[in-house]
């Protein structure tokens, strides 16, 4: 991980329009609804309104009113793994989900219109790894970061960096791509602010996950927040640890969905 925080902005800020290739949302899919919102409602103070149907029940999570994620249900039948999915802002998500294709991704759903709040897709790059696109409309996407309970940081884990920085590149546009010196990692800008990160961890990578986007929430403090999750029924995957970006740990909500926790340095 690297730069956590770096495309927030100011501590609270809210946004108008997210420039292509930004993460610009994060929703998760579970399996129970009504369960997963009172963790996450616990956890980082969210309330919760219904969103577009157009997959199934689904709610936007919000903080003082303003739109941070969204939670939507699996179908009963469908055995898919419970994980968060950053979307990547797009001016046409059917140009990128051409694009998507045309690199050796794939792409899973849509492009579809979610009501009058703009257009999607889901897809993945070629490793696997499974990503969002969102055209808005109506909603821009995330409203509101800086603060904890918001979307700080996507960062991608990977076999090998290099080996899709180009898919990430061609398809988002990303006109700079810093690389790191001592590890396989990468992280991409877009005019010039760090957004997200791509890291290679070779055979390190977990073989039941494969390669996977994961999502750094902000929290006030880091260690209090492990401490709520496996009281609300989830597990610490990496416990607390400083880095240059902040005290950081790895965990799951009760459902098994992976995401991290960041108490920033500002």
């Amino acid at each position: 991980m690297t730069e956590a925080g770096g495309s927030a902005g100011p501590i609270g800020a809210a946004h108008a329009r997210y420039a292509p290739g930004t993460p610009c949302w994060v929703s998760l899919m579970a399996h129970g609804l009504t369960a997963t919102q009172e963790f996450y409602g616990e956890l980082f103070g969210w309330e919760f309104r219904p969103g577009p149907q157009q997959l199934g029940p689904y709610v936007r999570a919000l903080l003082d009113g303003r739109e941070v994620a969204g939670i939507g249900q699996l179908p009963p039948d469908r055995h898919l793994p419970v994980a968060w999915t950053p979307y990547f802002a797009s001016d046409d998500v059917d140009t990128t989900a051409e694009t998507v294709r045309l690199c050796g991704g794939t792409i899973g759903v849509g492009p579809l219109d979610a009501s009058d709040a703009g257009r999607l897709a889901i897809g993945s790059d070629p490793s696997g790894a499974v990503f969002g696109v969102w055209q808005a409309a109506a909603h821009v996407g995330t409203t509101i970061t800086g603060v904890p309970g918001t979307p700080a940081w996507n960062e991608l884990t990977t076999y090998e960096a290099a080996s899709v920085r180009k898919f990430y590149e061609t398809v988002f546009g990303y006109e700079e791509t810093v690389v790191s010196a001592d590890v396989d990692h990468m992280t991409l800008h877009v005019a010039g602010h760090p957004v997200a990160g791509i890291h290679g961890v070779g055979a390190a990578l977990p073989r039941d996950r494969g390669p996977h986007w994961t999502t750094y929430f902000e929290v006030a403090d880091t260690d209090a927040a492990l401490g709520l999750v496996v009281d609300l029924g989830g597990q610490v995957l990496e416990p607390a640890q400083d880095s240059e970006h902040g005290r950081v740990a790895g965990v799951a909500d009760p459902e098994g969905a992976h995401f991290s926790l960041i108490q920033g340095t500002r």
